[in-house]
């Protein structure tokens, strides 16, 4: 998959320490709204997403992407908070993803959220191809 001896990423989450470092290697990723699925008889919710490379740090210049999958297991309810399902050619800038009582919140810019209901945490992420170069940095204001 990766070339130059680069390292797909693969990570599983069992607990908040492990999703804060997935929701860190996450920070960013672009959704398209089109690529969200919850498989209600799996108890599954899974989307795509073209993250950003963070784990290369200042290094990687001008940076890169790469198509990633990400998916919640034991997941028994899905909702959205400002998020247009009948429009799949939006994309969405995703920001954190935060887990607390048995609830997955994956927020997005703008307001925008995905609620999981779930019986216990269980997450993985892999990243899926190749990945580019892109002149498109992400910057975050301190403020």
């Amino acid at each position: 998959m990766p070339e130059d001896g680069q390292t797909a990423l693969s990570l599983l989450a069992h607990d908040v320490q492990d999703l804060s470092v997935v929701s860190s290697v996450l920070q960013d990723a672009i959704v398209p709204v089109f690529d969200m699925v919850y498989l209600e008889k799996e108890a599954t919710f899974a989307l795509a997403v073209n993250r950003f490379r963070w784990e290369d740090g200042e290094t990687a210049t001008p940076g890169e992407r790469v198509h990633a999958g990400l998916r919640f297991d034991r997941v028994n309810k899905v909702q959205y908070r400002q998020i247009d399902r009948s429009d799949p050619d939006r994309f969405i800038s995703l920001l954190s993803i935060a887990y607390d009582a048995g609830v997955v919140v994956l927020h997005f810019a703008g307001g925008a959220a995905i609620r999981l209901e779930v019986d216990g945490l269980l997450c993985a992420l892999k990243d899926l191809d190749v990945p580019w170069p892109t002149i498109w940095r992400p910057e975050h204001n301190p403020d």
